[in-house]
């Protein structure tokens, strides 16, 4: 299992058009992509391709969210994924 973290960087958080860019990315990946809050069990996370997932996280902006994968490529993909995240969405 390939593991990123990522600090929410959009000022509104995962929400709306963050979460709908991070979703359509998580999604052209064939590979299956887990989401959680940093410091909760692997068993909560959720899937990073569903844009309800997302939201129903509650990530603020400067929250730390915990990525993981598993496959051929898996981290390349994550840190492309992380790099999404990171990015301030709302300008």
């Amino acid at each position: 299992m390939t593991e990123r973290t990522a600090t929410i960087a959009s000022r509104v958080g995962l929400h709306a058009r963050p979460a709908a860019i991070f979703a359509a990315a998580v999604s052209e990946l064939d590979l299956d992509v887990t989401i959680g809050r940093d410091g909760e069990p692997a068993s909560d996370a959720m899937d990073a391709a569903s844009i309800l997932s997302l939201m129903s996280l509650g990530a603020s902006h400067g929250d730390v969210v915990v990525l993981r994968a598993e496959g051929d490529g898996a981290g390349e993909a994550l840190d492309g994924l992380v790099r999404i995240l990171e990015t301030n969405h709302d300008e």
